[in-house]
Formats: C-alpha cells, structure tokens, sequence
C-alpha cells in the first residue's frame, strides 16, 4: 500500500512513544506493590493487636471466674440461654480469628520477594485489603525489591502490548497488505 508509506516512520515513532510509555506505567505500577505489602502489613499487625487485646479481656473474665478460656467456651455453649450461647461463639470467633492474623501476619513477613504476591494472595483479607487501599500512600521505591518490581512490571506491560495489541495488528495489517497486492 504506497499510500502509506510516508505514514511509516510517524507511525514507528508512534510505536515506540507507546513501547516506552508502557514501559513507564508498568514500572511505576509494580514498583508499589512492595509499599503496599508494607502498608498491608502494618494494618495486618494492627488488627492482630487489637485481636490479640480483645482475647486477653476473656482470658481474663475466663480466670476471675476460675475457668480457662476454653472451659468459659465450652460452659457459655453448653447454657440453655441463648445470650450465653452467642457469647460463646464470639469468643470462640475470636480466637480463631487471632490464630488466622497470626498466621498471615508471620507467613507474609517471612515470605520472600517473590513469594510474597502469592503468599497475599492466600492470605488475604479483604476488608484489610480494601482499608489498606483507602489510605494507601505510593512511594518513591528504594530498595532492591522495589526495582526488582519495576522491571518485572516493565517486562508484563511490554509483553502484554506486544503479545496482545502490536502481534494481532501488525499480522492484520499483513494480511490485508497480501490482500490488496494479490488484487
């Protein structure tokens, strides 16, 4: 197609404005997820406290009535009022839910660099997730896992573009080219 012709180098340095962008947003964009690990973690451990405070107050309760927790459980369970029954299963819940913090606090601050998405993947909790996200503050990366982030994001985006905008187009376009020079 001669027509186009004279297009060619704007639409290459078009391509290549696009390439770079790209490369850009997916750098900036992955660079983050290491800060919001960090700030995810800090809102974990906060709400792993508070957990841990509310546990302590029925330990507490369960030993000023000469119980431990799990008998102060057990007993509530066990009562035919159903009050006692709910408080029961509220102190149960809060337990458990002490032990799930625990577990996905530690599991994320021991995971790796790489292992840490997967690791928030398994163990995330949305409501923390989406608070975490509601006062999120980006940062300038810093570190080695930062950069790291970075150019992963840069590889994702550029592979993305290539794999799935340019390759379709640019095998249109040569397939429409053949067309027209075969008529």
């Amino acid at each position: 197609m001669r027509w186009t012709r004279p297009l060619r180098p704007l639409l290459s340095a078009a391509e290549r404005l696009v390439d770079r962008a790209l490369c850009v947003a997916g750098a900036v964009l992955f660079s983050q997820l290491p800060e919001f690990f960090q700030q995810y973690l800090q809102r974990l451990g906060g709400h792993l406290d508070e957990a841990r405070r509310q546990l302590e107050q029925f330990r507490e309760a369960a030993a000023q009535s000469g119980m431990t927790l799990d008998r102060l459980v057990a007993d509530a369970g066990a009562q035919g009022d159903p009050a006692l029954a709910r408080l029961g299963r509220t102190v149960a819940a809060a337990a458990q839910r002490v032990d799930a913090l625990a577990a996905a606090e530690s599991a994320l601050r021991n995971a790796g660099a790489w292992s840490r998405p997967w690791v928030f993947l398994h163990r995330l909790d949305p409501a923390i997730a989406r608070a975490t996200w509601a006062v999120f503050r980006p940062a300038v990366p810093t570190t080695a896992e930062g950069l790291a982030y970075a150019a992963v994001g840069m590889a994702v985006m550029l592979a993305a573009y290539h794999g799935l905008v340019r390759g379709p187009v640019a095998r249109a376009w040569r397939r429409r080219s053949a067309v027209q020079e075969g008529v």
